[in-house]
């Protein structure tokens, strides 16, 4: 349940803290005290777009928090699913803020931690059902209507599988419809892939080629400097005959030999010389292959490896920013030839799978067609008896669930909320019928039949009883009080046959502060209450007589 509200700089409240308990409360307050406000910064709180004259005129941010207590163990479940609480308890309580900048960017935190803005409209509808006016007109909806009744059908596992066929079918029409293009396209495509491939191909391309070669060049680069380098290294360690490095350490190694028997150390060295000389030979072998590696014509060969490195550059231009990418392009370019060529092949195989497909979609949406009418079956009386009881006695209403044979994303249903308001005439869509005030009757019967199934602990109701008076809004009160019993119920109202039933009362007014207006949230005694009822009753002056009225009404409330 919604335990308290904190509200700063939203709209014409610059500071606001008012706390709730258990039970049916009422608030009220004269045109544009900020009733309003209230219901705007609570929906922004829960997750919606923020308003744009939300923020408070000349402030750099606003904020809303709110602490929820008793959180229904559907709300406790979803956050330790999405990882938000790790032991949750039913003592468990929530801090939800979020704020709202002047450049219209905001940030949302529970318990402290930053939480995304799809977790935290998800984790609303567990802690908080809010029935707007803007709701009666939405009802008008078939996409509402279904979506007011799936919400409270059991439909096991069908519905989400239902949902996965559905996509994949979307995907295989989308891959078919590829394949079946017009003969002259698929030509003229496969005359490209071909082209593209014989292309690719004809380069003769291999992975570490190019590095390969922008080496080759460089050397190709240096040829003269190599081979000149190159070829006095090995002169001067193993070429030549006389004076070579290797020479020089053979007859050193051959001298401390011959001296080894008289000299020990002598043969240890003989040893590390003659070591010497076979790493010498080794330096000299590999600067003459140095040499080699650059020998013929250079000129020719760096033509060669530039004309190599050219083909490369265009390929990499058409097809990709290296050789790997170039030999994926042409991967690609082969599989779908190969799907152009067998696309009739193709696509009766991907037909089979859609016809399959649509099979198990069939089965499914039957399931769910059944599940949808026994969550009709059970609502219909009981919303019928709620609208009995809020003065339409005549009232004929059923939850129709229509099969339309055809495939949609929730199913091949459509739902639809027919009523009869008068006796003697015909069952007729909802939104063709209702007037304001028996839409109002409508929504506040559903939301009384479906709050407890959705298991929800709070419930606003803001001004249900629009267009309604007298008798009949002295019924909405009295099933708001009915309501309140099993939930939490905050209603925003102008009705004073409403307002006198609460248990609760808070009277939102504005002041002039410093040359602004603002407005603050006043908790009501019970001569407050008076008052208050009083001056909904009254017009411009209360009188005795309707302080009398405002009494009895209470009165008749407590009992």
């Amino acid at each position: 349940m919604l335990r308290s509200l904190h509200i700063e700089n939203m709209a014409i409240m610059a500071s606001l803290d008012v706390d709730f308990d258990r039970g049916f409360t009422a608030i009220t307050g004269e045109t544009g005290a900020g009733k309003s406000v209230m219901i705007d910064a609570l929906t922004f709180l829960l997750g919606a777009k923020p308003a744009r004259d939300l923020l408070r005129q000349g402030a750099e941010t606003g904020m809303v928090s709110a602490i929820f207590s008793d959180i229904g163990t559907a709300a406790l479940d979803y956050l330790n699913s999405v990882g938000f609480l790790q032991e949750p308890s039913p003592d468990t309580e929530l801090l939800l803020s979020r704020t709202v900048d002047k450049n219209g960017k905001t940030a949302a935190r529970l318990n402290g931690r930053m939480i995304p803005q799809a977790i935290l409209r998800e984790l609303s509808a567990f802690l908080v059902s809010i029935q707007g006016q803007n709701d009666n007109q939405l009802l008008m909806q078939p996409s509402v209507q279904q979506s007011m009744l799936d919400g409270v059908t059991d439909f096991g596992s069908a519905l989400s599988r239902y949902r996965a066929c559905y996509q994949k079918r979307a995907e295989l029409e989308t891959q078919l419809n590829g394949i079946m293009k017009d003969t002259a396209e698929k030509a003229r495509l496969s005359d490209i892939l071909r082209f593209q491939i014989a292309e690719i191909n004809e380069a003769g391309l291999h992975n570490g080629e190019e590095e390969a070669l922008l080496l080759r060049r460089q050397k190709l680069q240096y040829a003269e400097k190599i081979t000149k380098q190159s070829s006095f290294t090995y002169h001067v360690l193993l070429g030549s005959e006389k004076a070579s490095a290797s020479l020089i350490l053979d007859r050193a190694a051959a001298a401390m030999k011959g001296i080894s028997g008289v000299v020990p150390e002598a043969a240890d060295m003989a040893e590390r010389l003659s070591a010497m000389r076979y790493e010498i030979e080794d330096i000299a072998s590999a600067a003459r292959d140095f040499a080699d590696d650059v020998e013929g014509n250079p000129t020719e060969a760096l033509n060669a490896v530039e004309s190599r490195l050219d083909l490369i550059s265009r390929l990499e231009r058409k097809y990709g920013k290296d050789i790997p990418e170039i030999l994926a392009f042409r991967e690609n370019a082969v599989n779908k030839l190969r799907l152009l060529e067998f696309g009739e092949e193709e696509g009766e195989r991907i037909q089979k799978e859609i016809t399959a497909l649509e099979r198990e979609m069939k089965a499914l949406a039957c399931e769910c067609h059944a599940a949808r009418l026994e969550a009709a079956a059970s609502l219909n009386d009981r919303i019928m008896s709620e609208l009995a009881f809020l003065d339409m006695p005549s009232v004929r209403f059923e939850i129709a669930v229509n099969d339309t044979g055809r495939f949609l994303p929730e199913g091949t249903d459509e739902v639809v909320y027919m009523i009869s308001t008068n006796k003697g005439e015909a069952m007729k869509p909802l939104s063709r019928v209702a007037s304001g005030g028996e839409l109002s009757r409508v929504t506040l019967a559903l939301r009384s039949v479906l709050n407890d199934r959705e298991g929800v602990a709070t419930a606003i109701f803001d001004e249900v009883d629009t267009g309604i008076s007298g008798k009949t809004a002295r019924k909405i009160g009295i099933k708001l009080l009915e309501i309140a019993q099993t939930m939490q119920v905050l209603s925003v109202t102008h009705s004073a046959q409403v307002a006198s039933l609460a248990t609760a009362h808070y009277k939102i007014a504005k002041h002039e502060e410093n040359g602004r207006t603002v407005s603050t949230v006043i908790p009501l005694d019970r001569e407050g209450r008076i008052a208050e009822v009083a001056r909904i009753l009254g017009g411009i002056k209360v009188t005795d007589t309707q302080r009398r009225a405002a009494i009895e009404m209470i009165e008749e409330g407590e009992k």
